[in-house]
This record gives structure tokens, C-alpha cells and sequence, in this order.
């Protein structure tokens, strides 16, 4: 088949100023760390953007005084219609600082510009567009009764989605009266230090929203302070077990958003190329670092050949290379931590007897790469089939009845999303309502709004994120009542 070259077209980085330093963001103001500062790189090139203060006990401690200080004195006091004003402000100021948003978490994360710039940084916005809807509202919502906001939110946020993850943890608490102490990822720090600046000119009261740098003794100080009223992760299962057992016997809450196995389900009377779109955006967006990515793909046998060949057909046309280009695909991984995984669980894949296939593209010389990967002949046992790799890899297994299917998609210890692909709406809803996974997409996948829920079960974590019942994540309501 003939194939036209596109010319490149590369986004200019000159929306973007990234300093040399950054410190912590506490009480309103930008405060020097007292630990080891750290370097931030661009995956794609392996250059260093900038150099990033580490939060010690000290200063972790001092934000959450800030944020106590200013929910005891200014934020509880703040009317939810005046909380509802200041995260539309937020949002607005995010939608004119759009293009600069997208370059930024493009350069720190890796992930192609079009991705970062039509779904990240807009999902974002809505995030905040929805939540100061409800800040006023709140009694309304079915919560409880005396609903009213826990205190001081400690949120720890992972590397995949920097800004997004911020505002799914950030606008809720905020429109629901708390005050937030938050900690990105070491490997993409920015978006949440340009979120500050945000916050600045939003005209946010100091002490409200507070960021604090640093690795996992940082988030691990956050978990551990007595002035930490609940805890919000997303991350590893790993992780997430370790805060469960830290605030266990006191009497702070949490969510817990962790990792997934998802099974996408092919039936033989699916509409076939819509599928492969579908499992393409499903495993392949963001390079396959979704926590919710399908990286099981369970084929009906009669048509598994079929698909696998369109699969591999559509694959080779996928663009690998330079983040900030237009025409690019897939991006870098982002950090050589996470490729060594994924290298490890492919080589794995490999040894344990399953067919590897990939595009066969050029890499780049520097920087973090991957290319996208196909595995057919997978086994239920095998590690590829049963550990999340967080990278562009694709298992494929088949099943020839219904009852099959889903016994395989669930054989699984996580539990936090999947997708079915078929003609009949009878089979979507028998389906979804026998997987084992907090949510189901049917006849697509990876597809998100601010106004629904998001959430596991088993390993994959529990509590939701979005809409009304994220909400119930961020309010506690008088003994006795319904929550």
C-alpha cells in the first residue's frame, strides 16, 4: 500500500517558560525545600528542563499548617457559592493558558502534543467547570444530611496524567470546602508548579491549595502527618496497599485509585475496523501508561485471525517520534525506571512461549522509547497476561463462548475497567453486569467525563473519582445518616 510522508510539525516551545529552580508552594508563597534538590527531564530527549526542591518532614509539615490555617480561618468559612466562582475562575484561566499547559506537560511527560492539547488540559478545564457547579449545591446531592468537608486533603498524584490527575483530585475537594496539600510525581513536577501560578492569579486564598515536590519519603510524610484528614492517591496497587496500612487504626480516609488489567472483549458480531480503533486508542494512548489501558484483548475465535491481521495493518501506521510534532502518535515512555518494566515483562513474555510482533519503526537515538508490541498465543498464566506492564503492549487471547469470555476477563486481581464490543444491546448489559470492574465501556473505550464515576474493585482500589459519587469522597455527614 502506498504511504504519504507527512512534513513535520513540531509545536513551538516558546508558549512555555520553565525555570531554572523551582521551590514549594506553600501558604501562597514560593518557599526553598530542605531536601535534595532533584532533576526533571524530557523522556523524549533526555535532557534535564529543570531543577526541583525536595519537600522534607519539615516542610511537609509547615504545608499542612498552611492548609489548616486556611481552612480553619478563610475556606470554611467561604460560602459555597464564593468557592463555586473561584474554581470557575481556575478553569477559565487554565482555557487561556491552554496551549502553554499542553507544551509543558508534553515536554515533562513524553506524550504526544495532541494528545496533551485535545484531551488532557480540556478534561482538565471541565473538571473544574464541573465541580464549581456543585460547590453550591452540595446539600442537594444526596450525600447525607450536615454535610460539610473533612479539613486538610492530602493528595498524592502519579506521573501518566500529571494534570489531569491533579484536577480530578483537586476540584472536588476544593468545591466541597476542604483545603488540599498535594504532591505530584518526581518525574513531572511542572504541570503542578504552573497549576500554582494558576492558583495565583486566580486569586485563590493563600494556604488553600499547597505543593510540595519530592519523591516517595515525601509522599509517605503526607500519609503519615496527624493534621492529614484524608488521603486521595493514584498509583500502583503497591503503593496503595502501603498507604492502606500506614492510616489503618486512625481516622483518616481515603480513595485509593490503583492499577488495572482490563480486558477488551471482541464478539464476533462486532463492527471489526471500529474495534481495532477502539483497542488501538484502548492500549496505545498515552504509550500504554493508563491505568485503565485494555491490555487484554479477548477475541472470539472464529474471527481472531481476521482481527489480529487488521490489527497488525493498522499498527504500522502509527507514528512514533518527537512528542511536540503533530503528526505524532506515540510519544516516549516516560522515564528509563519505566521502560526497564516494560522491557523486563516483554522479555518475560517472550521466554514463556508467547508470539511477539511490533511495527518494526526507527527509535529515536535519546531519550525513552518503545515501540507499540503484539503478543498473540498468550496463556492465561502468563506474566504478560496477569501483570500490568503500563507500557504500549498488547496481549491477545481468544474465547469461543460468552461464559468464557467473561471468566477470563475476570481471572484477574485487579478490577478497574473494561470494554465489550458487540451488535446487541442485550449482551452489553449481560456482560457489563457480570465483569468484575468498576467500569465498562461498550463499543468504546477510554472515554471520560467529568459527570461519571470512576473507580475499582479488588486491587484496583476502592472509592470513586467523578461525578456525584466522587463527591461523597470529600464530605462526612452527621453519625447515623447515609453518605
Amino acid at each position: 500500500m502506498p504511504t504519504f510522508e507527512y512534513a513535520p510539525a513540531p509545536e513551538s516551545t516558546a508558549v512555555v517558560t520553565i525555570a531554572d529552580n523551582y521551590g514549594l508552594y506553600i501558604g501562597g508563597e514560593w518557599v526553598d525545600g530542605h531536601g535534595t534538590p532533584f532533576a526533571t527531564i524530557n523522556p523524549a530527549t533526555g535532557e534535564q528542563l529543570s531543577t526541583v526542591a525536595e519537600a522534607s518532614e519539615a516542610d511537609v509539615d509547615a504545608a499542612v499548617r498552611a492548609a489548616r490555617t486556611a481552612y480553619t480561618r478563610v475556606w470554611s468559612k467561604t460560602s459555597g457559592a464564593d468557592r463555586g466562582k473561584f474554581l470557575f475562575r481556575i478553569a477559565r484561566i487554565m482555557q487561556e493558558r491552554s496551549r502553554e499547559l499542553a507544551v509543558l506537560e508534553t515536554l515533562d511527560n513524553g506524550k504526544p502534543i495532541k494528545e496533551t492539547r485535545d484531551f488532557d488540559v480540556p478534561t482538565a478545564a471541565a473538571h473544574f467547570f464541573y465541580h464549581a457547579g456543585w460547590a453550591d449545591k452540595l446539600e442537594y446531592a444526596g450525600l447525607g444530611s450536615n454535610v460539610r468537608p473533612h479539613g486538610v486533603v492530602g493528595q498524592v498524584i502519579p506521573w501518566n496524567f500529571p494534570l489531569l490527575m491533579l484536577a480530578w483530585k483537586i476540584a472536588p475537594a476544593l468545591a466541597c470546602g476542604n483545603t488540599v496539600v498535594l504532591k505530584p510525581a518526581e518525574t513531572t513536577p511542572l504541570a503542578a508548579l504552573l497549576f500554582a501560578e494558576i492558583c495565583e492569579q486566580a486569586g485563590l486564598p493563600p494556604g488553600v491549595v499547597n505543593i510540595v515536590t519530592g519523591a516517595e519519603a515525601t509522599g509517605q510524610a503526607i500519609v503519615d502527618h496527624p493534621g492529614i484528614d484524608k488521603i486521595a492517591f493514584t498509583g500502583s496497587t503497591a503503593v496503595g496497599k502501603q498507604i492502606a496500612r500506614s492510616i489503618a487504626g486512625t481516622d483518616k480516609v481515603a480513595t485509593l485509585e490503583l492499577g488495572g488489567k482490563a480486558a477488551n472483549i471482541i464478539f464476533d458480531d462486532a463492527p471489526i475496523d471500529q474495534a481495532v480503533e477502539g483497542i488501538v486508542g484502548g492500549i496505545f494512548f498515552n504509550q500504554g501508561q493508563v491505568c485503565c489501558a485494555g491490555s487484554r484483548l479477548l477475541v472470539q475465535e472464529n474471527i481472531a485471525d481476521d482481527v489480529v491481521r487488521r490489527l497488525k495493518r493498522r499498527l504500522s501506521t502509527l507514528r512514533l517520534g518527537d512528542p511536540l510534532d503533530k503528526n505524532t502518535d506515540v510519544g516516549a515512555i516516560n522515564s528509563q525506571q519505566q521502560l526497564d518494566r516494560i522491557t523486563e515483562l516483554v522479555a518475560a513474555g517472550e521466554a514463556e512461549g508467547a508470539a511477539r510482533w511490533d511495527t518494526g519503526c526507527p527509535l529515536p537515538k535519546n531519550g525513552f522509547w518503545f515501540r507499540p508490541t503484539l503478543f498473540t498465543e498468550v496463556s492465561q498464566s502468563h506474566r504478560i497476561a496477569q501483570e500490568e506492564i503500563f507500557g504500549p503492549v498488547l496481549s491477545v487471547l481468544t474465547f469461543r463462548t460468552p461464559g468464557e469470555a467473561i471468566a477470563k476477563a475476570n481471572n484477574t486481581s485487579y478490577g478497574l475497567s473494561a470494554g465489550v464490543w458487540t451488535e446487541k444491546g442485550s449482551r452489553i448489559l449481560w456482560v457489563a453486569d457480570q465483569l468484575r470492574a468498576g467500569v465498562v465501556w461498550a463499543n468504546t473505550f477510554n472515554r471520560f467525563d467529568p459527570t461519571s464515576p470512576f473507580g475499582g474493585y479488588k486491587e484496583s482500589g476502592y472509592g470513586r473519582e467523578g461525578g456525584r459519587h466522587g463527591l461523597a469522597a470529600y464530605v462526612t455527614t452527621s453519625p447515623g445518616t447515609d453518605q
